[in-house]
């Protein structure tokens, strides 16, 4: 299974944070799978941070990705493209990205945000 971390999971496996639950833990860790974050990630982190909304420091997140040796997703032109095509489930312009992301990569998207689950896109929600 190749996975597409959704932001906050992201940030919590990678401040070992106590909310991350146990399940995205055991998927993350399991043998012969891929984890992919997007570059989304890393640009929703920024903004919220130069907007005092989140205490990440994105080049701090980046390097922390490096480190565990993570795959880092670019945005693609089809990746745009396919956000055209979502049904409006969701308002929020990182996480639709996220899930053009994986629906065009054939990726299994992590996420915590039980309204994600109304995409056709090979999800987990933990």
């Amino acid at each position: 299974m190749n996975l597409l971390l959704d932001t906050h999971i992201l940030l919590w496996w990678i401040f070992d944070d106590r909310r991350l639950p146990r399940r995205a833990r055991t998927l993350i860790e399991a043998a012969g799978v891929a984890v992919n974050v997007s570059v989304v990630s890393l640009w929703e982190t920024a903004i919220k941070s130069a907007l005092k909304r989140a205490t990440a420091d994105p080049l701090e997140l980046y390097n922390a990705i490096v480190d565990s040796e993570f795959d880092v997703l670019a945005v693609a032109p089809l990746h745009a493209i396919g956000v055209a095509s979502l049904p409006p489930h969701h308002g929020d312009p990182f996480d639709r990205m996220l899930i053009a992301q994986a629906r065009a990569e054939r990726l299994t998207l992590v996420t915590h945000d039980k309204m994600l689950g109304a995409y056709d896109v090979a999800i987990k929600i933990v």
